[in-house]
């Protein structure tokens, strides 16, 4: 049986991270994985560019049972620590928007940099690596059975990531592991996931597909989200959606502000004084797509009348439909093409500041597979560089 001084399950972004950190601490570290490559969620990741962190990461972007869990590790590893290692690799990067920050390059710059930090740390790789078994001895030491041999260590980590994007890997595993160690594990569900509709409206604005507008979106709870919203052909997509699936419950409706830019009371009144004759269709096509005005007046929310006509109780009713679009979606693409997974390991049953679970000394939980989950736009890679670090400190 090989003996290790740390076991990290998970090579992504939290695992790889971990183990640079604790390897470089001078400790003997062995991370497991059961893909053929590392970072494969980094790799594919901001369209392969990796949105590798966010300038205004800070806790009141992150979704938890407990909002106050996440606040000590991202104050001790912040983003401008792991600005200044993306700066020290030489990798060039820029913000796109929103603090979000992108590499100029690839992602596979970002997965090389944590390669070549676990190299330096003399961290073992393997991957194809499958756990049979985990079991922990009355000393507390924890033992693996791997396709192939047998591993112990003192310090387990759990860096195995959600159920989004099972293409890539994603198991239950950290979860599966978590119960049989009597951890509780909070409902888990698809997050940062496009919205599918219900049949009536999909075939209606079908002929929208690959159109894309600014919005701003209001979640029942009052949550709101002002980015661009992308009609699909299985629904709605874009930042905006992606950003309000992780307060979205089934059966709600959403709130789309389709003009989020323009007072639409002084814009209809300007327009009657010029072009009195001009149909609303074709008035609202200079704010939004004509496409989009034209399947706006099949579905009765834009009337088929022009200006002159339009008397002001059915000039109110259209403002209140353009600014508060009610859709209620279907439900949502699911893992398939989810970014994040909501829920997952319980908070309140880890230390904020090591990461261990307080009631199984040597067993570690960071990154994705904690109930922690970020917006769109980085928060979830700070997040698992952050939990990464804090764990690396105490391990």
């Amino acid at each position: 049986m090989e003996k290790f001084d740390v076991i990290i399950v998970g090579a992504g972004a939290a695992g790889l991270f971990c183990a640079a950190q604790a390897g470089q601490r001078g400790l003997n570290v062995l991370v497991l994985d059961n893909g053929k490559k590392a970072g494969r969620k980094i790799l594919m990741s901001g369209g392969g560019r990796c949105n590798f962190t966010n300038l205004y990461t800070e806790p009141g972007a992150y979704l938890s049972q407990n909002p106050h869990f996440c606040k000590s590790a991202l104050a001790r590893y912040t983003q401008w620590d792991f600005i200044e290692l993306v700066n020290r690799y030489g990798i060039a990067w820029h913000e796109k928007t929103l603090g979000q920050l992108f590499c100029d390059d690839s992602a596979q710059q970002i997965v090389d940099m944590l390669l070549a930090e676990c190299e330096a740390a003399k961290v073992t790789l393997r991957l194809r690596t499958e756990i049979l078994q985990t079991e922990r001895t009355p000393d507390g030491e924890y033992r693996l059975q791997l396709n192939g041999t047998n591993v112990s260590t003192r310090k387990l980590v759990v860096a195995s990531g959600g159920l989004s994007m099972p293409g890539l890997g994603a198991t239950p595993f950290g979860y599966k592991l978590a119960a049989q160690f009597g951890l509780r594990v909070l409902p888990t569900r698809a997050a940062l996931v496009p919205f599918t509709l219900h049949k009536p409206l999909l075939e209606q604005l079908q002929p929208l597909s690959g159109v894309a507008v600014p919005v701003t979106v209001t979640a029942s709870d009052g949550k709101q989200f002002k980015e661009a919203m992308l009609f699909t052909h299985r629904g709605l997509s874009g930042p905006s959606m992606l950003q309000i699936s992780s307060y979205w419950q089934p059966g709600e409706a959403l709130e789309i502000n389709l003009v989020p830019e323009t007072p639409l009371e002084d814009f209809l009144n300007r327009q009657r004084e010029t072009h009195p004759n001009l149909s609303l269709k074709n008035c609202l096509a200079k704010l939004l797509p004509k496409r989009l005005t034209e399947i706006l007046q099949q579905l009765e929310v834009v009337p088929d009348l022009t200006l002159r006509q339009l008397n002001s109780k059915q000039q109110q009713q259209l403002i209140g439909q353009l600014n508060g679009w009610s859709v209620q979606p279907n439900g949502t693409e699911g893992y398939r093409t989810a970014e994040v997974t909501l829920g997952g390991v319980d908070t309140d049953q880890l230390s904020s500041r090591t990461m261990e679970a307080r009631d199984v000394p040597g067993l570690f939980f960071i990154g994705e597979v904690v109930d922690v989950t970020g917006w769109l736009g980085g928060y979830n890679f700070q997040w698992a560089w952050s939990s990464a670090a804090a764990c690396a400190a105490a391990l």
